[in-house]
């Protein structure tokens, strides 16, 4: 009888320490990433994204990666740092900037972004849509031939 309870206790135990997967980007877990410069970074990002590198970073892009360090380094310790806007959506997303928020322009507000290392590789445009995705009612006049024929009564 004790024996059942205290492994009823021990799974109890487990289920509240969930275990988490450690994020790894294509075989290298986040650690080491964020320890990679971008030279080393780069044959793990695809061709496109290599190809921006190489031809390096300009003054805008490497003024928001400041940016984003000076507000990190500002916010208290266990609370997110404060929400930096830009219009940079055609900035690939880095390692460094993991925890951050970004706000990215859209065309007419700025949607806040919370960086996660999923988004690795990617562009902040991809998480800020531009147009808003259209809600089909009920169709209208001229939607379809039949609507053409108004009976003369």
């Amino acid at each position: 009888m004790a024996d059942t309870e205290t492994d009823l206790q021990d799974a109890l135990e487990k289920k509240k320490k969930r275990t988490f997967r450690k994020y790894t980007y294509r075989g290298v877990d986040l650690d080491q990433l964020l320890d990679m410069s971008n030279e080393q970074l780069m044959p793990l990002f695809s061709c496109r994204v290599r190809r921006r590198f190489t031809r390096g970073l300009k003054r805008k892009p490497m003024a928001l990666i400041k940016r984003l360090r000076k507000a990190k380094k500002n916010a208290p310790a266990l609370e997110k740092p404060e929400c930096i806007k830009t219009h940079l959506r055609d900035m690939v997303i880095v390692p460094e900037m993991i925890g951050s928020i970004v706000g990215v322009y859209n065309g007419k507000t700025y949607n806040q972004v919370e960086i996660k290392p999923e988004m690795i590789g990617h562009y902040l445009a991809e998480f800020s849509i531009t147009y808003k995705p259209v809600k089909h009612g009920r169709p209208g006049i001229g939607a379809t031939h039949s609507s053409r024929f108004i009976p003369l009564k």
